[in-house]
């Protein structure tokens, strides 16, 4: 059948962002729980006039605050290095590394000390969940790559298809070869690569290894996407009994249409959420 890739590009979603993909709530009042004590306990050094000696005494009595500091400058290692004029330092905040002299000066020369004792902030448990919503909001990449697999996933069951029964989810070549006593070394540059499919389906005469994404912005990765499917179409095609299957989406392919296009004119099975949505997958 041929299809029109201008057609086909017009039709492109702008995003398909659901209500949980801007900020994770659940994981980030978790987070935020896990160290609930700890920030009350610090929470007296709000305003204190004798900050340094108030909080050597906390540090003494309760080391285990220590591990809230990287996140009161949204880091979440608990090593921190700093260097200054004439040394270098490591810090620890899982234990202590240095002296608690080192550690004061950590906090007055980051500003921490500062932010505490002239009262700008009120209430160290709020100020964090701030930090996390801001930090969840670096997780969206992933959240997004997700949302595009579980859309396809709802497909797959929806034209039929039972999961570990015969659709599997995230397969390496390897185990598609163990598993149906394939051979896939054309599609794995002789065993060198270690590629992993989204999804693959096993009807009665074929394997159709998948690979889904959605892009709502634009940026050089979408070449490089592009190229290295088309490779992957090409070395498909010399597999009996294999079809690789590209479900891609997103205006943000706009900005790389031309590679695009070559892949779509290479891939007779490359499809976009409008080809799902009319069925595609109940006619494998």
């Amino acid at each position: 059948m041929n299809r029109n890739f201008d057609e086909w590009l017009s039709k492109f979603k702008t995003s398909i962002s659901d209500y949980t993909y801007y900020v994770d709530f659940e994981k980030i009042y978790k987070n935020v729980d896990k160290v609930k004590l700890e920030l009350n306990i610090l929470n007296s050094l709000i305003g204190s006039k004798n900050i340094e000696e108030e909080f050597q005494n906390i540090l003494i009595k309760y080391p285990e605050t220590l591990k809230c500091i990287p996140l009161l400058l949204a880091v979440r290692s608990r090593e921190i290095f700093v260097k200054d004029e004439i040394n270098e330092y490591l810090f620890k905040f899982n234990k202590m590394v240095y002296s608690i002299q080192d550690y004061i000066r950590f906090m007055r020369e980051t500003g921490l000390f500062d932010l505490l004792q002239n009262h700008i902030i009120n209430n160290l448990y709020d100020y964090v969940l701030g930090i996390e919503v801001g930090l969840d909001s670096n997780g969206r990449k992933n959240r997004g790559g997700h949302l595009m697999e579980n859309l396809v996933e709802s497909y797959i069951i929806k034209a039929g298809y039972k999961k570990d029964i015969n659709y599997f989810k995230e397969m390496y070549l390897k185990d598609i070869e163990n598993k149906w006593n394939l051979d896939l070394s054309e599609m794995s540059g002789n065993n060198t690569s270690t590629k992993r499919f989204d999804f693959v389906i096993k009807t009665e005469k074929q394997v159709y290894v998948i690979e889904t994404n959605f892009y709502s912005g634009g940026g050089s990765k979408l070449n490089e996407t592009a190229r290295s499917y088309k490779m992957l179409a090409q070395e498909s095609k010399k597999v009996d009994g294999v079809t690789f299957i590209w479900f891609t989406d997103g205006t943000g392919w706009k900005s790389a249409r031309k590679n695009l296009e070559e892949t779509f004119n290479e891939l007779e099975t490359i499809y976009n959420i409008d080809d799902l949505e009319h069925g595609v997958l109940e006619n494998l």
